[in-house]
């Protein structure tokens, strides 16, 4: 298979996505029985944003070029992947990425986040039954050249110990944060309350944590994270602030709210959900060098950063940590 019809195929899954047909409304649906968590509404965003961004003809194109994947894989080895199940489809850009490089799939998925992708792959092999070998999917990944593991800084520990006799790429917790000048517009707050709210907050690029400067007026941020009011609407949302916000009384912590956040001051960078942590700082210099550094963020929001409002649409390019997973690929 030549990278044209590699191209060609990830292109026409594009399109069935943005097709929305009725057949992809039930997976949707069925993905929702799966967990919880994933509502059509966060499907749809992540699914379209992958369809846009990752499987454009043109796009692919582009990114294959500018990486050097080759039109055909002389020696194609075989790349397991472990795949997290925080939100809708996590794992496809690692999947896209061992696909379009020419090599074998073997997909271990998150028994949170399986329908999706199994159905994606389906899809190529209805269109190509050649390419029912690029991908397989199995319970446990043995017998692989290379592995793409993600999961938490606890099992990174133990995908490091199994798989450190073979190339490897091992993601862990990451989050992300915003830092804020005070001079935001309403528009700016609003696309920052989609970095915090999308997905349920549960996303390495959801923000978990704002910097703001000494004095910050809080309340039009409050105001414009009133788009996402409906999540209180949802048990495991509605769950989890009232089981923060009772903590919050007992201890008798400062906090503030708009009905479906709460807004603590923490050092953490990370939020548990249904919270927004926030610091003040005074030199945003040193503080951006400290986020770079902290081997926790994986994207950082603001003005001279990541455009308010874009942090949950990457581009191919955005590789997870900075890695670049289709330079790995060529070295194996």
């Amino acid at each position: 298979m030549n990278l044209q019809h590699r191209i060609y195929l990830l292109s026409r899954l594009g399109e069935y996505i943005l097709g929305n047909s009725p057949d992809w409304r039930q997976v949707v649906e069925k993905a929702g029985y799966e967990n919880g968590w994933f509502i059509p509404e966060f499907v749809d965003s992540a699914v379209e944003n992958i369809a846009k961004s990752y499987l454009s003809s043109e796009k692919l194109v582009a990114w294959a070029d500018e990486n050097h994947v080759p039109d055909r894989t002389n020696s194609p080895k075989k790349v397991g992947l472990i795949m997290a199940g925080n939100i809708p489809l996590v794992g496809f850009h690692d999947w896209l990425s061992v696909f379009i490089s020419g090599h074998y799939v073997v997909v271990k998925p998150s028994s949170r986040d399986s329908v999706l992708i199994r159905h994606l792959a389906g899809k190529i092999e209805a269109w190509d039954p050649a390419a029912a070998t690029r991908t397989e999917f199995a319970d446990m990944l043995k017998g692989c050249d290379a592995y793409i593991a993600t999961g938490s800084n606890n099992s990174s520990r133990y995908f490091e110990y199994y798989f450190s006799r073979y190339p490897h790429i091992i993601r862990k917790n990451r989050t992300s944060v915003a830092i804020l000048n005070g001079k935001e517009t309403a528009d700016e707050l609003e696309g920052l309350a989609d970095d915090v709210y999308l997905y349920f907050g549960l996303g390495c690029r959801n923000i978990t944590k704002i910097y703001v400067p000494e004095g910050y007026d809080f309340v039009p941020l409050l105001e414009a994270f009133r788009k996402y009011s409906f999540l209180s609407d949802h048990h495991k949302y509605k769950n989890n602030f009232d089981y923060n916000l009772a903590l919050h009384l007992l201890n008798k912590k400062y906090y503030m709210t708009n009905g479906s956040l709460l807004l603590v001051e923490e050092p953490a960078l990370f939020s548990p959900i249904s919270q927004l942590n926030y610091e003040y700082y005074t030199e945003a210099d040193k503080l951006t060098e400290s986020l770079r550094n902290s081997g926790q963020v994986q994207s950082i929001t603001g003005r001279g950063f990541v455009p308010f409002g874009q942090s949950q649409y990457p581009e191919l390019a955005d590789f997870a940590d900075g890695i670049n997973t289709l330079a790995f690929l060529n070295t194996i």
